[in-house]
């Protein structure tokens, strides 16, 4: 229908109201958003590319004010009240903004209107200390009221939206659509002759210091149903600026181009969080000499100066409480960088702290052999494969609880010889596998099983049992769309030169794929070069027909041939006992470092670590003295890059700095 003859009524009503005693009369809109801040910027008479500076903070945009003149954002009330000069009875204001602390008896004006010519304050929307401040002059009594708003905590440094709701005498604040409060509001006011300013009152003091991003009046409504409930209930939009949403400083825009600055983080300590609140942050990493920025869920890498490894230095002595067989580093969100040790008299989990590891949590087990980490639903788990003297075998699956901020028993399952775990998810569903080395009767063609997680029940259940011969390791892999598991068959009982199947995930379960010929297989560490995909088996020790044993032998690099389907041989590599490959990167170079434990005379040996040389395969380019090396792992901190490993014949463990430039 027109709205011409509802127009003509409220001009009629509002020469009615001035005429008539004791009658004032309250503007009714077509309640469409009146975007004060965009019609502030729209202003003809005043040029605000330098009294305004458009600031990114926590991935959003908005303005502060940077100019002295107090008319710099401003505009005539007679610009939205164009039918009359009363403000609405019921409305809301939204505003979303950013405020840092402020100090005591600090009051700043978020907007208000002011009478022309003589600076009285007609209402004002003003914030300070904890509280917000909706202050109207009241026609009736010819004085200013005041609605206090307290304990609103705006000024966090961080995004609000605030609605102010309207409603006869009630006034309603809903903060983030969370926190509500609810005051008396006294009667309406005429802006006959009035002006609007944005972020003031129209002199310097009382100055919005903040970042403003959003300010709406809605007439006639409640907004907060608008905008809540909300995924981001900080920046709710109703009508933001479009010079706020698109991208700035652009050279061929129609419109202004304002200052523009962003937010950095800067920091030599732990990540800082990238979340949606920190989007579009950028972090300079002055240890690494990189540039990164936040894209609401990890933190990507802008400029990088790409590291090269240069030496490798001795860092830290880490004693544990017996010979350790295995190490797992890890990270657990908001605690930081642990380190699991599978020690044969009870094991001991590090953390890392101020540059170096130290013991944080004792775990009882009796002969632990392995550990391995991984997540469920954001939950943190810990299992340890253990040879334990009793009746049924059992390993246990531990959980981190975080409350008491330590690892806890979470469930037990019964094992064999049990010598690794491997953890991995497919289609969203979670599996272990362990390694079972052998039975009781020291039998080593032993069934080794795979688990899948119950979310019901919140418990790992059977889901698949393999033929396995003395399997002492499992790796899992994914190439394109398929799924992997290789074991590394170490004995059957008579000799170690036997293969060791790679199996693929097909119809819902792991099918034989490839037998591979290995000899004491210990380890497989899968790896990726350039789109090639490669296996690397530790082979450990060949048992010769006079009943010898031969420890310095080959261990091999096998790459997927597209063509055939099938891994082939791609290099072999002199070691001593291998136990265990581990791959790593720093910048673009790709390392391998192998795990040399025993030459059939010493367990004194270097480990070796070998450089990706493209061609030419894995050359070797630094030596490290070891003793009785069982395991490797790679981990990096802000502190730089290392190498820590395990030895099997002594309570002493080695960290190793990686050196770059």
């Amino acid at each position: 229908t027109s709205v011409l003859p509802f127009l003509h009524l409220l001009s009629h009503l509002s020469l009615l109201g001035h005429g008539t005693a004791g009658f004032h009369f309250v503007c009714v809109t077509d309640l469409l958003p009146l975007d004060l801040l965009s019609r502030a910027l729209a202003s003809p008479s005043q040029s605000l590319t330098s009294q305004l500076q458009m600031v990114q903070s926590r991935g959003s945009r908005g303005f502060r004010l940077a100019g002295t003149m107090a008319t710099s954002m401003s505009f005539r009330a007679s610009q939205i009240f164009t039918n009359c000069n009363y403000f609405p009875a019921e409305f809301s204001l939204v505003a979303t903004l950013k405020i840092s602390k402020l100090r005591q008896k600090t009051n700043e004006y978020i907007f208000s209107v002011v009478k022309e010519g003589s600076n009285l304050l007609l209402l004002g929307l003003r914030v300070s200390e904890n509280h917000l401040h909706l202050v109207i002059l009241s026609p009736a009594v010819g004085r200013r009221s005041r609605v206090t708003f307290k304990d609103v905590n705006l000024d966090d440094n961080r995004w609000h939206t605030v609605v102010l709701a309207v409603t006869g005498p009630y006034a309603t604040l809903t903060v983030d659509c969370g926190l509500k409060q609810v005051q008396s509001f006294p009667s309406a006011l005429s802006t006959k002759g009035s002006r609007f300013f944005i972020g003031g009152r129209g002199q310097w003091r009382g100055r919005f210091t903040g970042l403003l991003r959003q300010l709406v009046l809605l007439p006639g409504s409640d907004a907060t149903p608008r905008l809540c409930p909300n995924s981001e209930p900080s920046l709710a939009e109703l009508s933001v600026p479009q010079v706020l949403k698109s991208t700035p400083l652009q050279p061929d825009s129609q419109g202004p181009v304002y200052p523009y600055e962003a937010e950095t983080r800067v920091t030599v300590g732990d990540h800082p969080p990238c979340s949606k609140q920190e989007h579009g942050q950028l972090w300079f990493n002055t240890q690494r000499k990189s540039l990164f920025i936040c894209d609401g869920l990890m933190w990507r890498t802008l400029l990088q100066n790409k590291e090269r490894l240069d030496y490798v230095e001795d860092y830290q002595d880490l004693y544990t409480r017996s010979e350790t067989l295995d190490i797992e580093v890890f990270f657990i969100p908001s605690e930081g960088l642990f380190m699991a040790a599978a020690n044969k008299l009870g094991s001991g989990i590090f953390r890392w702290k101020n540059g170096s590891f130290h013991f944080y949590q004792n775990i009882s087990t009796q002969e632990a052999r392995a550990w391995k980490h991984f997540t469920i639903d954001n939950k943190t788990f810990l299992v340890v494969a253990d040879l334990r003297e009793e009746e049924p075998e059992l390993s246990i699956i531990y959980r981190w609880n975080k409350r008491r901020r330590r690892f806890v028993r979470h469930q037990a399952l019964e094992t064999h010889g049990a010598q690794d775990w491997e953890a991995f998810q497919i289609h969203n569903s979670s599996f272990l596998v362990v390694a079972n080395h052998r039975a009781r009767d020291v039998n080593h063609n032993i069934h080794s099983v795979i688990y899948r997680w119950n979310p019901d029940t919140k418990l790992f259940e059977v889901n698949q049992t393999l033929h396995t011969t003395g399997a002492f390791d499992w790796e899992f892999f994914t190439v394109g769309p398929y799924h992997f598991l290789v074991v590394a068959n170490t004995f059957d009982g008579r000799t170690t030169t036997i293969s060791s199947t790679i199996y693929v995930w097909l119809d819902g379960r792991f099918k034989s794929f490839q037998n591979i010929t290995t000899v004491g297989a210990t380890d497989w560490e899968a790896f990726q070069i350039d789109g090639r995909f490669f296996l690397a088996v530790a082979n450990s020790q060949k048992f010769t027909d006079t009943g010898q044993s031969l420890y310095s032998l080959n261990s091999t690099v096998y790459e997927l041939n597209t063509l055939t389907q099938t891994f082939i041989r791609f290099q072999d590599i002199l070691t001593h006992s291998a136990l265990d490959w581990e791959f790593f990167i720093i910048g673009d170079e790709k390392f391998l470092v192998v795990a040399n434990s025993h030459d059939g005379s010493s367990y004194s040996l270097n480990s070796v670590i070998y450089r990706w040389q493209g061609y030419e395969g894995f050359v070797p380019v630094h030596s490290l003295p070891t003793f009785g090396c069982r395991d490797w792992e790679y981990f990096s901190t802000d502190e730089g890059s290392f190498l820590i490993y395990s030895s099997a014949m002594s309570p002493l463990s080695k960290v190793f700095r990686l050196r770059t430039y």
